[in-house]
Protein backbone atom coordinates (compact mmCIF):
# COMPACT_ATOMS: atom_id res chain seq x y z
CA UNK A 1 0.00 0.00 0.00
CA UNK A 2 1.36 3.66 -1.17
CA UNK A 3 1.49 5.33 2.28
CA UNK A 4 3.18 8.57 1.67
CA UNK A 5 3.56 9.72 -2.02
CA UNK A 6 5.90 12.81 -3.57
CA UNK A 7 4.81 13.62 -7.03
CA UNK A 8 7.28 15.98 -8.81
CA UNK A 9 8.13 17.92 -5.45
CA UNK A 10 10.12 20.60 -5.33
CA UNK A 11 11.41 22.79 -2.52
CA UNK A 12 13.05 26.74 -2.70
CA UNK A 13 14.20 28.60 -0.63
CA UNK A 14 15.99 32.28 -0.80
CA UNK A 15 16.09 31.64 -4.48
CA UNK A 16 18.16 28.83 -4.28
CA UNK A 17 16.34 24.77 -5.30
CA UNK A 18 16.84 22.75 -2.61
CA UNK A 19 14.95 19.69 -3.74
CA UNK A 20 14.33 19.26 -7.25
CA UNK A 21 11.55 17.11 -9.10
CA UNK A 22 11.54 14.44 -6.01
CA UNK A 23 8.69 11.85 -7.38
CA UNK A 24 8.61 8.62 -4.33
CA UNK A 25 6.59 6.18 -3.45
CA UNK A 26 6.55 5.23 0.48
CA UNK A 27 5.06 1.86 1.26
CA UNK A 28 3.42 1.25 4.73
CA UNK A 29 5.91 -0.54 7.14
CA UNK A 30 9.30 0.74 4.89
CA UNK A 31 12.31 0.99 6.42
CA UNK A 32 14.00 3.57 4.76
CA UNK A 33 17.49 4.97 4.82
CA UNK A 34 18.22 8.14 3.39
CA UNK A 35 21.81 9.07 2.47
CA UNK A 36 23.87 11.72 0.84
CA UNK A 37 26.36 14.05 1.78
CA UNK A 38 25.59 17.24 4.06
CA UNK A 39 23.73 19.86 2.28
CA UNK A 40 22.37 17.54 -0.23
CA UNK A 41 18.55 17.73 0.74
CA UNK A 42 17.79 15.35 3.32
CA UNK A 43 16.81 17.49 6.39
CA UNK A 44 14.62 19.04 3.90
CA UNK A 45 12.93 16.29 2.48
CA UNK A 46 12.22 15.05 6.07
CA UNK A 47 10.83 18.35 7.03
CA UNK A 48 8.72 18.09 3.81
CA UNK A 49 7.31 14.48 4.74
CA UNK A 50 5.91 16.21 8.51
CA UNK A 51 4.98 18.93 6.82
CA UNK A 52 6.76 21.74 8.69
CA UNK A 53 7.42 23.09 5.11
CA UNK A 54 5.22 22.93 2.27
CA UNK A 55 6.62 22.37 -1.40
CA UNK A 56 7.39 25.25 -3.95
CA UNK A 57 6.07 22.93 -6.03
CA UNK A 58 4.36 19.65 -6.84
CA UNK A 59 2.10 17.48 -4.28
CA UNK A 60 2.84 15.27 -1.46
CA UNK A 61 -0.01 12.63 -0.62
CA UNK A 62 -0.49 10.67 2.67
CA UNK A 63 -2.96 7.80 2.89
CA UNK A 64 -4.29 9.16 -0.59
CA UNK A 65 -4.90 12.60 0.41
CA UNK A 66 -2.99 15.66 0.11
CA UNK A 67 -1.24 17.24 2.41
CA UNK A 68 -2.89 20.37 2.55
CA UNK A 69 -6.66 18.63 3.19
CA UNK A 70 -4.84 17.70 6.68
CA UNK A 71 -4.62 20.38 9.55
CA UNK A 72 -1.11 20.45 10.63
CA UNK A 73 -1.75 19.15 13.79
CA UNK A 74 -3.96 16.02 12.87
CA UNK A 75 -0.46 15.44 10.18
CA UNK A 76 1.46 15.55 13.10
CA UNK A 77 -0.14 13.24 15.50
CA UNK A 78 0.65 10.44 12.52
CA UNK A 79 4.07 11.67 11.46
CA UNK A 80 6.55 12.15 14.07
CA UNK A 81 9.89 13.60 13.79
CA UNK A 82 12.83 13.49 15.85
CA UNK A 83 15.73 16.16 14.71
CA UNK A 84 19.78 15.51 15.00
CA UNK A 85 20.02 18.56 17.45
CA UNK A 86 16.94 17.40 19.82
CA UNK A 87 14.97 20.45 21.18
CA UNK A 88 13.66 20.17 24.89
CA UNK A 89 11.62 23.26 26.41
CA UNK A 90 10.82 23.99 29.99
CA UNK A 91 12.95 22.97 33.30
CA UNK A 92 12.37 19.54 33.71
CA UNK A 93 12.30 16.17 31.89
CA UNK A 94 8.93 16.11 33.24
CA UNK A 95 7.24 19.19 31.64
CA UNK A 96 8.39 17.42 27.89
CA UNK A 97 6.99 14.09 28.93
CA UNK A 98 3.60 15.30 30.17
CA UNK A 99 3.45 17.73 27.05
CA UNK A 100 1.93 15.23 24.45
CA UNK A 101 -0.89 14.33 27.11
CA UNK A 102 -1.45 17.99 27.67
CA UNK A 103 -2.30 18.47 23.75
CA UNK A 104 -4.67 16.13 23.97
CA UNK A 105 -6.46 16.74 27.28
CA UNK A 106 -5.19 13.85 28.94
CA UNK A 107 -3.92 12.32 31.71
CA UNK A 108 0.09 11.39 32.33
CA UNK A 109 0.18 7.88 31.46
CA UNK A 110 3.37 7.40 33.82
CA UNK A 111 3.20 3.48 33.24
CA UNK A 112 3.72 3.90 30.11
CA UNK A 113 6.39 6.83 30.43
CA UNK A 114 8.45 4.11 32.88
CA UNK A 115 8.12 1.68 30.41
CA UNK A 116 9.65 3.63 27.47
CA UNK A 117 12.37 5.10 29.72
CA UNK A 118 13.33 1.45 30.64
CA UNK A 119 13.32 0.21 27.14
CA UNK A 120 15.70 3.08 26.02
CA UNK A 121 18.02 1.85 29.45
CA UNK A 122 17.20 4.75 31.49
CA UNK A 123 15.62 5.06 34.68
CA UNK A 124 12.29 7.34 35.35
CA UNK A 125 14.44 9.66 37.88
CA UNK A 126 15.43 11.01 34.62
CA UNK A 127 11.78 12.57 34.87
CA UNK A 128 12.98 15.26 37.67
CA UNK A 129 16.38 16.04 35.80
CA UNK A 130 16.64 19.78 34.80
CA UNK A 131 16.77 19.73 30.98
CA UNK A 132 19.87 21.95 30.83
CA UNK A 133 22.04 19.58 32.17
CA UNK A 134 21.86 16.68 30.08
CA UNK A 135 24.09 15.48 27.46
CA UNK A 136 23.28 15.72 23.85
CA UNK A 137 22.76 11.41 23.58
CA UNK A 138 20.05 12.18 27.08
CA UNK A 139 18.65 15.00 25.32
CA UNK A 140 18.49 12.57 22.05
CA UNK A 141 16.52 9.92 23.71
CA UNK A 142 14.25 11.94 25.75
CA UNK A 143 13.12 13.75 23.00
CA UNK A 144 12.43 9.92 20.83
CA UNK A 145 10.47 9.20 24.20
CA UNK A 146 8.39 11.95 23.69
CA UNK A 147 7.54 10.91 20.39
CA UNK A 148 6.71 7.61 21.10
CA UNK A 149 4.35 8.33 23.93
CA UNK A 150 1.54 8.14 21.36
CA UNK A 151 2.88 6.14 18.53
CA UNK A 152 3.37 7.77 15.05
CA UNK A 153 2.16 5.83 11.35
CA UNK A 154 5.32 7.65 10.13
CA UNK A 155 8.54 7.78 12.30
CA UNK A 156 11.36 10.35 10.78
CA UNK A 157 14.41 10.10 12.53
CA UNK A 158 17.25 12.62 11.58
CA UNK A 159 20.62 11.60 12.72
CA UNK A 160 19.12 10.83 15.96
CA UNK A 161 22.01 8.21 17.63
CA UNK A 162 24.59 10.98 16.21
CA UNK A 163 25.51 11.79 19.85
CA UNK A 164 25.41 8.50 21.52
CA UNK A 165 28.26 5.78 21.79
CA UNK A 166 28.32 2.57 20.78
CA UNK A 167 25.89 0.68 23.28
CA UNK A 168 23.56 3.55 23.48
CA UNK A 169 23.07 3.62 19.43
CA UNK A 170 22.77 0.28 19.29
CA UNK A 171 19.49 0.31 22.37
CA UNK A 172 18.43 2.81 20.26
CA UNK A 173 18.30 0.61 17.18
CA UNK A 174 17.12 -2.34 18.76
CA UNK A 175 13.61 -0.07 19.58
CA UNK A 176 13.41 1.68 16.26
CA UNK A 177 13.47 -1.89 14.23
CA UNK A 178 11.16 -3.16 16.66
CA UNK A 179 8.94 -0.40 16.24
CA UNK A 180 9.16 -1.13 12.41
CA UNK A 181 8.45 -5.00 13.10
CA UNK A 182 5.17 -3.48 14.77
CA UNK A 183 4.04 -1.52 11.52
CA UNK A 184 5.67 1.81 12.08
CA UNK A 185 7.22 3.40 8.88
CA UNK A 186 10.65 4.31 9.67
CA UNK A 187 12.70 7.13 7.46
CA UNK A 188 16.07 7.17 9.09
CA UNK A 189 18.81 9.80 8.21
CA UNK A 190 22.33 8.59 8.89
CA UNK A 191 25.48 8.99 7.59
CA UNK A 192 26.99 5.85 9.87
CA UNK A 193 27.76 2.96 7.33
CA UNK A 194 27.02 0.38 9.43
CA UNK A 195 23.46 1.31 9.96
CA UNK A 196 22.13 2.14 6.56
CA UNK A 197 21.73 -1.43 5.31
CA UNK A 198 21.32 -2.95 9.01
CA UNK A 199 17.43 -2.77 9.12
CA UNK A 200 16.38 -1.01 6.07
CA UNK A 201 14.34 -2.50 3.12
CA UNK A 202 15.82 0.27 0.86
CA UNK A 203 17.91 3.05 0.16
CA UNK A 204 17.22 6.29 -0.44
CA UNK A 205 20.25 8.48 -2.17
CA UNK A 206 19.66 11.95 -2.58
CA UNK A 207 22.49 13.90 -4.10
CA UNK A 208 22.22 18.22 -4.76
CA UNK A 209 18.64 17.86 -4.06
CA UNK A 210 17.58 15.11 -6.66
CA UNK A 211 16.75 11.73 -5.92
CA UNK A 212 20.34 9.70 -7.23
CA UNK A 213 19.19 6.30 -6.26
CA UNK A 214 17.04 4.03 -4.87
CA UNK A 215 17.80 0.90 -3.93
CA UNK A 216 15.40 -2.41 -2.51
CA UNK A 217 17.91 -4.52 -0.19
CA UNK A 218 15.33 -6.93 0.98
Amino acid sequence: MVFLEFQDVSFESDNKTILKNISLRIEQGDFISIVGLSGSGKSTFLKLCSHLISPSNGNIIFKGRNFNDYSPIELRKSIAYCFQTPYLFGDTVMENIHFPYLIRNLKLDREKADDLFSMFHMTSDFLYKDVRILSGGEKQRIALIRSLLFLPEVLLLDEITSALDAENAMIVENVINSLNKDGITILWVTHNPGQIRKYANKVLSIDAGEIKSLEVIK
